[in-house]
């Protein structure tokens, strides 16, 4: 979940390495440090800087004549021990001559602690970096990625790290296993980071490591090998990137920014996809013959936090057009189950960044088993995309904000385009599939539509967050758009937030509704409005406060409460667009209440440890 970044040229290394953990301040904003090399007096040297706290504060609180062309820095997401000054990295062996940052767990930390505290070694934080720093430094190896690889080769767990040596000073070394580091390519300087996002002032031409690949890093390039120290020769590739979309730009914040892009991002997400004629969808990237699709006779979707949600919606969408079953899973429990793995069965794995760490792990649980699996994931090359046997790329562009926006939107048309390819090779007949094309094309614009209304969002939200718990509410379609409302919600304004299914009301949480708890009901045009506005008198009747989100034209008999009118799509189609305006409540609620909304507390934007 931290931010890597290193630099090694004939530039100064500071300012590179905070303009670079600014830029990956969404991975991790607990602490950040930096460590540079030092030339001086004949001697070289290690120089640290670090603290509790962002990005900010660390620049802030620099000394002076804090200089070096060689670097790493790191900002942190706190696994091991709490936010403090000790805790953050780098971290050092007791001599200062290694340094190290992190990203992953070491699993077996406490026992190489206790077998180094054993040896004499004094460990200073509560952290299991610290280990691999006192474990480079007494690897009897005479080169730098030979002591590396002696760490490695005791550690169990994951890993991002880059590593300097003040005896190795025109080297930095890399190392991954299942957390990214991308190698940057400059003019006669040479970049590191866990993100793009952090090169790409710089450079756009990298190298994406593998897992169980580390690479030496210097000013004239780089090299890459395995632990046992043969070359894996990886070469770097040009990434077609507009840095400007790593900008916040006018925007007070990513998450406002990424919002009002979701038109433009759905349309980049259907363009050439769509096939009116037939109505049918293109997704080559699946690499899947139609035959294939027949085969297929179960549909398991696998995803954490809104991409577990939206997988629900997605599996909505494929049982009601292709009329296989379909489910989706918290891709956190699935491997920890034993799961039965079957061969006609179609795996989806669905991660905004690529990288989320128990998706990760769950895909490659169901390759280990013979199992088919491919992804929706927005970020190209990633460890998720790079590890399915096909996929759908989401197009939404890079998504900062912690709480996921556009690329959700793009996830759920990705699940609408891959239902109605099932369901064109089965039962889904071509006017039902023009239908669902048509209205696939107008939804940019309906979308565009709800942003409209941001105004008038904003004063509910600002009445919803004074609010200390809420009720999110739906069925069926409507369920987990209630549940991505409640995640919304409680993620950025840090109010409590709870989903339930309609219809579940009266199986106990109906006794909690008073005038002071708040309940926001999914209520759509469908063959369930009569019940749900039932359950909606049963609220009114307590006194609860209801705010309805519904299209226009629903009588809702009566009730009072704050209505939200989102245009009507089809059926199957109207789940994302009854999402959008509890994006805006979210996020105006945080806005009143002060918050960080890019930076929500205890939380990062790429779970990468589990």
């Amino acid at each position: 979940m931290c931010g890597i970044v290193g630099y090694i040229g004939s530039q100064q290394a500071p300012s590179i390495l905070l303009e670079g953990l600014g830029r990956l301040e969404h991975r991790g904003y607990d602490s950040a440090g930096l460590v540079v090399r030092t030339d001086g007096r004949g001697t070289r040297a290690l120089r640290v800087a670090k603290r509790a706290g962002r990005v900010r504060d660390l620049a802030d609180g620099l000394p002076k004549r804090f200089t070096g062309t060689a670097g790493i820095g790191h900002t942190r997401w706190a696994t091991h021990g709490p936010a403090t000054d000790v805790n953050a990295h780098p971290h050092t062996d007791a001599g200062q001559r290694v340094a190290v940052v992190h990203n992953g767990i070491i699993d077996n930390a406490s026992a190489l602690r206790e077998q180094l505290a054993a040896d004499g070694v004094e460990l200073v934080s509560d952290t299991d970096t610290e280990v691999i720093a006192h474990l480079v430094a007494r690897s009897p190896a005479d080169t730098l990625e030979g002591k590396v690889s002696d760490a490695l080769s005791v550690i169990d767990g994951t890993w991002g790290l880059a590593v300097l040596h003040a005896d190795f000073p025109d080297r930095i070394v890399v190392a991954r296993n299942g957390s990214p580091l991308i190698v940057g390519v400059g003019d006669k300087e040479m970049f590191v980071a866990s993100d793009l996002a952090a090169l790409v002032r710089h450079t756009t031409t990298v190298a994406m490591l593998d897992d169980g690949e580390l690479a030496t890093v210097t000013s004239g390039g780089f090299t890459t090998f395995r632990h046992d120290l043969t070359a894996t020769a990886k070469a770097a590739t040009r990434v077609d990137v507009d840095p400007d979309a790593y900008e916040a730009g006018e925007h007070a914040s990513y998450m406002h920014k990424e919002m009002l892009e979701q038109p433009a991002a759905a349309e980049r997400m259907l363009r050439g996809r769509l096939d009116e004629r037939f109505g049918a969808t293109h997704l080559g990237g699946l690499n899947m013959e139609p035959r294939e699709f027949r085969a297929i006779r179960r549909v398991k979707i696998l995803g954490c936090g809104s991409a577990y949600y939206v997988g629900q919606m997605g599996a909505g969408l494929i049982e009601d057009l292709a009329r296989i079953p379909a489910d989706a899973e918290a891709a956190s429990e699935f491997r920890y189950r034993n799961p039965i793995i079957e061969p006609d069965t179609l795996y989806v794995a669905v991660s905004q960044s690529g990288e989320t760490i128990d998706t990760l792990l769950a895909v490659q649980e169901i390759r280990r088993k013979g199992g088919r699996v491919i992804g929706l994931v927005n970020v190209v090359g990633s460890a998720v995309a790079r590890e399915c046997d096909g996929g759908i790329y989401l197009h939404a562009g890079p998504e900062v904000a912690v709480a996921s926006t556009k690329a959700l939107t793009n996830m759920f048309l990705g699940f609408a385009l891959l239902a109605i390819q099932l369901g064109r090779v089965r039962d889904l007949s071509i006017a039902d599939g023009r239908r669902l094309v048509t209205a696939l094309e107008a939804l940019p614009g309906q979308i565009e539509q709800v942003l409209a209304k941001e105004e008038e969002y904003a004063a509910v939200a600002r009445t919803l967050a004074e609010a200390p718990s809420l009720f999110f509410i739906g069925r069926v379609r409507g369920f987990p758009v209630a549940r991505e409302g409640a995640q919304k919600f409680k993620e950025i304004s840090y109010r409590h937030a709870e989903a339930y299914q309609t219809s579940e009301l009266k199986h106990g949480p109906l006794a909690l509704i008073d005038p002071a708890l708040p309940t926001v009901a999914v209520v759509p045009a469908d063959d369930l409005t009569e019940r749900n506005v039932g359950a909606l008198h049963e609220i009114a009747a307590r006194r609860g406060p209801l705010v309805v989100v519904t299209h226009d034209g629903v009588d809702l008999g009566g009730v009072a409460a704050t209505r939200i009118d989102v245009p009507r799509s089809e059926p199957e189609l109207d789940p994302i667009l009854m999402t959008l305006p509890l994006q805006l409540l979210a996020y105006h609620a945080a806005l009143h209440l002060g918050h960080d909304i890019d930076k929500p507390r205890n939380l990062a934007k790429s779970v990468t440890v589990e």
